[in-house]
């Protein structure tokens, strides 16, 4: 049955990844038509940590967390937050490739101190721009350390291009979360509007990339239909 081949999908995958991997395969389902898992999403959720001196450093997750020898103003952190919300063109906070749009709606981006003392930002957009999330923690942890202040972030907004008053974090403290899809019976129109608005440029190594892993699936099982 279509349950039982993608339960042992599901079980193929997690072998060739492996138990070392950092990723874990918890179920698959058939894709509805018109599925595309980048051009339908309507938002992604990534949450960063941060240790900062304000308190002991937990050594359990420093696989996942980063480092700052310094203590961080969490109001600051808030304030810098909140100048770069909005639709913007955030070529100030990414790495702009070439011909590739750098306008982006960050519909979220909060700052707090989670239960073992670690400052955890969510951030939150319709997509994001090479190393954006990492750049916008590195620009708000510049203000709240005292190095650039929280109106010049809104400034940059309209430099548009890279500068080094802030650095960009390390992918260490960095987690995907969540993806947020439209009803099913959407997907496709979601899917075409996002690849009118990118072009070629940014669809085309997208979708090569993807035609490759579903040639390597494609070693794995004979099962068709399932994403």
């Amino acid at each position: 049955t279509a349950g039982r081949a993608a339960a042992a999908l599901a079980r193929r995958m997690n072998g060739v990844l492996g138990a070392r991997s950092d990723v874990v395969v918890l179920a698959c389902v058939p894709a509805p038509d018109g599925f595309d898992a980048r051009f339908s999403a309507t938002w992604r959720a990534y949450r960063y940590r941060i240790s900062d001196a304000s308190g002991p450093r937990d050594p359990l997750q420093r696989h996942r967390t980063v480092e700052v020898p310094v203590a961080l103003d969490a109001d600051v952190l808030q304030e810098a937050a909140g100048v770069l919300l909005g639709l913007h063109d955030f070529a100030s906070y990414c790495k702009p490739r070439e011909g590739a749009s750098t306008i982006r709606t960050l519909q979220e981006l909060t700052w707090t101190r989670a239960a073992d003392g670690a400052l955890e930002a969510v951030v939150r957009a319709d997509a994001f721009c090479h190393s954006m999330v990492r750049a916008l923690v590195g620009a708000c942890v510049a203000a709240a350390a005292g190095r650039v202040g929280v109106a010049r972030l809104r400034e940059l907004l309209d430099l548009r291009e890279r500068t080094s008053e802030f650095t960009v974090m390390p992918a260490r403290g960095l987690v995907l979360e969540r993806v947020g899809y439209p009803p099913d019976a959407e997907l496709q129109a979601r899917n075409e509007i996002t690849r009118a608005r990118r072009g070629a440029h940014e669809v085309d190594p997208v979708r090569d990339a993807a035609d490759a892993a579903l040639r390597d699936l494609g070693r794995l099982t004979d099962t068709p239909g399932i994403a």
